[in-house]
């Protein structure tokens, strides 16, 4: 099995570690916080960025973001400065994905989501459980998506964008790049970029 290197070592990174089984030769995290470097209590190591030339062979999945800092996520993973034949695509084996879907590099789909048919998922995605994206939707570059999010039919999610667990987003909408919709939040029309909404329906904060 090839080997695989995770950044950073946060939540996203901690979910991914099921996901890796049986599928790559995982070494450890890697993470820019000293403190964080060392043995961890699940017996992982985490390493400094000197491992991404260590070991030059191995793929890399990187994974950082949360609501706080998701706008970040484009100049975190570019700076690593990693090669895209790099990049590792992690795709839990309790997943379902359509033959007809399209999955980018750098992504990460964990259990229980449901990918249908011709959708696209761009690069630098992360997916958490249980969420359902369906068919003709496309979710472009360095978007994170919640857990039990419902993503309709010919929906478009932009650039960069959080989309918070428990949302639902109706069919043939739009969703504007850097945009941030909150947990449990109702979607019933498209969003210009750079929103920032929650709530049923979705209002602008």
């Amino acid at each position: 099995m090839e080997k695989l290197l995770i950044f950073p070592f946060n939540g996203n990174g901690i979910e991914a570690i099921d996901c890796v089984r049986g599928q790559y030769d995982f070494i450890g995290f890697i993470d820019d916080t000293i403190e964080k470097q060392g043995k961890t209590t699940f017996g992982i190591e985490v390493f400094g960025r000197e491992m991404l030339s260590r070991y030059k062979e191995a793929k890399v999945l990187v994974v950082p973001g949360s609501p706080a800092s998701f706008h970040l996520r484009k100049k975190i993973i570019d700076d690593l400065k990693i090669p895209n034949e790099r990049f590792a695509t992690v795709i839990s084996p309790f997943a379902t994905i359509s033959k007809m879907a399209i999955i980018g590099y750098n992504v990460l789909i964990m259990a229980g989501v449901v990918i249908t048919s011709n959708a696209i998922i761009g690069n630098h995605i992360c997916i958490l459980p249980n969420t359902v994206i369906h068919h003709d939707s496309q979710i472009y570059d360095y978007t994170l998506i919640g857990s039990n999010v419902t993503i309709a039919g010919n929906s478009k999610i932009g650039v960069n964008c959080y989309i918070g667990s428990g949302t639902s987003i109706i069919n043939n909408i739009e969703i504007g790049d850097n945009t941030l919709i909150g947990m449990g939040t109702n979607v019933i029309k498209s969003l210009p970029f750079n929103s920032r909404v929650v709530g049923n329906p979705a209002r602008q904060l």
